[in-house]
């Protein structure tokens, strides 16, 4: 039977802040509350503290009283990374105590309020806040698209060579969200062995921020179209077909700007559904008229099929359509096992198919709106009537909708596509940095049978609660002492230091940071400001 206890404040008056750790020596007398048995088989007894004075006048428990009790981060961090594997983190009492292994002890993190041993980058920010992997795709793709325009504005460009430069950029636009494409970019820079060079590593990992090609190409296309609508308009003789394909010029162009508005940031974080309606059904229109238009112009000509297959764009667009249709062919509306964890989140167990580690697939209650995508992890290890699962929790409509409604079906396209989780398994160790339902893709990590070892830091609010103990079953095959928040109790805390004092101790060659995209900017960008490979979701990733 293994004990838990229960700490009531710091010696500074504050609360508590627990971390997974073996409890010192010197322990308090304890009452047992009540008894529960846990998923595993372990009996776990809840207990409440009372810290009585010893003969001498030192108290026992949490308060800091001498070298062997005030743990630094650095301490408590090898006392637990020795710890046995058949250390569980357990939790009870939510109210009171964040979320520790058998047998815990409480350190104080104002403990660990040191000096930043790291040594910043100069213009560190500008780096890597400002002049991300993202932006400088971006910048390379639409630049070296505005000097080839440039040149061929001044030179003189016939019509058609602006259709195939258009149509190109916008193949390869529309190829970056392309799920085949998105796996295979993946499985090539995701094959990198752990013994090539850091740097090499460093910069494959940097794979899931292609979405910078995907909109330079994409505003770039605009520009070459905006080019050839300009030259046709400009060289237009009125008649009854040339008419008519002006007006479906005017017409491509009109849905091409419409898509680049809706993608701005601003909008699309304020009226996602508006952009995911408008970036899809007038990707869909564009495919149609582009089609009506390369006919339309090709019966200018002497040969309607001569001048189609002499045309790159013909075939261009063949290859567009085809990548379109692909994930739309394998729509399906497939049988979902609803889990109830907490009135904040709900598991999802699906059959349909198989996902490997770093997978995760879309899935949508209307075939053609609210499409939502989520990492999933396998159910081996603890629903094995299921193949794998993801867990969605409440940020949104969709999501309150889905944890109250508990559906049993869903719709789903395409194949399950990799994340940016997958090429972090080219390091040997890292550390893992999650807030909230975040935790939902890192579980990713417990199937892949080469994956880094790794050390877990979970903030999050009430998580046996929230998520239930099969969930922090789970958590502890990542990691057997996971670090486990509980912001009920602490508030948030200030993660990086944590981050940088476990990053030195462990030993680790990257950061795995997934949470909203304010943490996850700071815990990703205050390490690679100080030389730390960081890594983390993008908003366009």
């Amino acid at each position: 039977m293994c004990s838990v206890t229960t700490q009531h404040r710091t010696s500074r008056g504050g609360p508590a802040l627990g971390f997974i750790h073996p409890i010192m020596e010197d322990k308090p007398h304890t009452s047992p509350v009540e008894e529960k048995p846990s998923p595993a088989g372990i009996t776990v007894t809840i207990e409440t503290t009372t810290t009585p004075n010893d003969p001498n006048g030192k108290k026992f428990g949490h308060t800091r009283q001498n070298d062997s009790v005030s743990s630094t981060f650095s301490q408590a961090s090898a006392i637990s990374t020795s710890s046995t594997n058949s250390e569980k983190p357990l939790i009870v009492n939510e109210k009171r105590l964040t979320y520790q292994s058998t047998c815990p002890t409480i350190v104080d993190l104002e403990a660990q309020t040191e000096e930043d041993e790291y040594k910043q980058k100069p213009l560190g920010r500008v780096r890597y806040a400002i002049l991300t992997i993202y932006r400088r795709l971006f910048t390379v793709a639409f630049m070296g698209n505005a000097i080839a325009f440039i040149i061929m504005m001044i030179k003189g460009a016939a019509p058609m060579d602006l259709v195939n430069a258009a149509a190109v950029n916008i193949a390869v636009c529309g190829l970056c969200r392309q799920p085949l494409v998105i796996n295979t970019l993946f499985l090539i820079f995701g094959s990198i062995p752990r013994s090539a060079p850091i740097r090499i590593r460093r910069l494959a990992c940097k794979i899931f921020h292609f979405g910078g090609v995907h909109s330079g190409t994409g505003v770039a296309s605009v520009i070459w179209y905006i080019g050839f609508a300009a030259v046709y308009t400009y060289n237009y003789t009125p008649s009854v077909i040339n008419t008519t394909v002006l007006t479906f010029v005017w017409l491509v162009l009109g849905f091409l700007l419409s898509i680049v508005i809706v993608a701005y940031p601003t909008f699309r974080m304020r009226l996602h559904d508006y952009f995911e309606l408008t970036h899809r059904f007038a990707n869909w229109i564009i495919l149609v008229l582009f089609w009506i238009l390369l006919i339309l112009l090709g019966k200018q000509e002497a040969n309607l099929g001569n001048f189609l297959l002499h045309l790159p764009a013909f075939w261009i667009i063949i290859v567009l359509t085809l990548a379109t249709i692909h994930p739309w062919l394998l729509l399906r509306k497939i049988p979902v096992k609803p889990e109830p964890l907490s009135a904040h989140a709900i598991r999802l167990h699906f059959s349909h198919t198989e996902v490997v580690f770093g997978q995760g697939i879309s899935v949508a209650k209307h075939p053609l709106k609210d499409w939502h995508s989520f990492a999933c992890f396998t159910d081996k290890f603890d629903t094995p009537d299921a193949k794998f699962s993801c867990i969605v929790s409440k940020v949104g409509d969709w999501t309150k909708s889905t944890i109250n409604d508990q559906p049993t079906h869903l719709w789903k396209r395409g194949v399950p596509t990799y994340g940016f989780g997958y090429v972090l398994r080219m390091f040997p160790k890292i550390i893992v940095v999650t807030t909230g339902s975040g935790i939902g893709p890192c579980l990713s990590f417990i199937e892949d049978a080469n994956r880094p070892d790794m050390r877990v830091i979970w903030q999050t609010k009430s998580p046996l609660k929230t998520y239930g103990q099969r969930t922090l079953d789970l958590v502890h095959r990542m990691d057997s002492n996971p670090v486990i928040l509980d912001t009920s109790i602490t508030g948030r805390v200030d993660m990086l230091p944590i981050v940088l004092r476990l990053f030195k101790e462990f030993n680790a060659e990257a950061v795995c940071c997934i949470s909203n995209p304010m943490m996850t900017k700071k815990i990703v960008h205050g390490c690679e400001m100080r030389g730390i490979p960081a890594y983390g979701p993008i908003f366009d990733s």
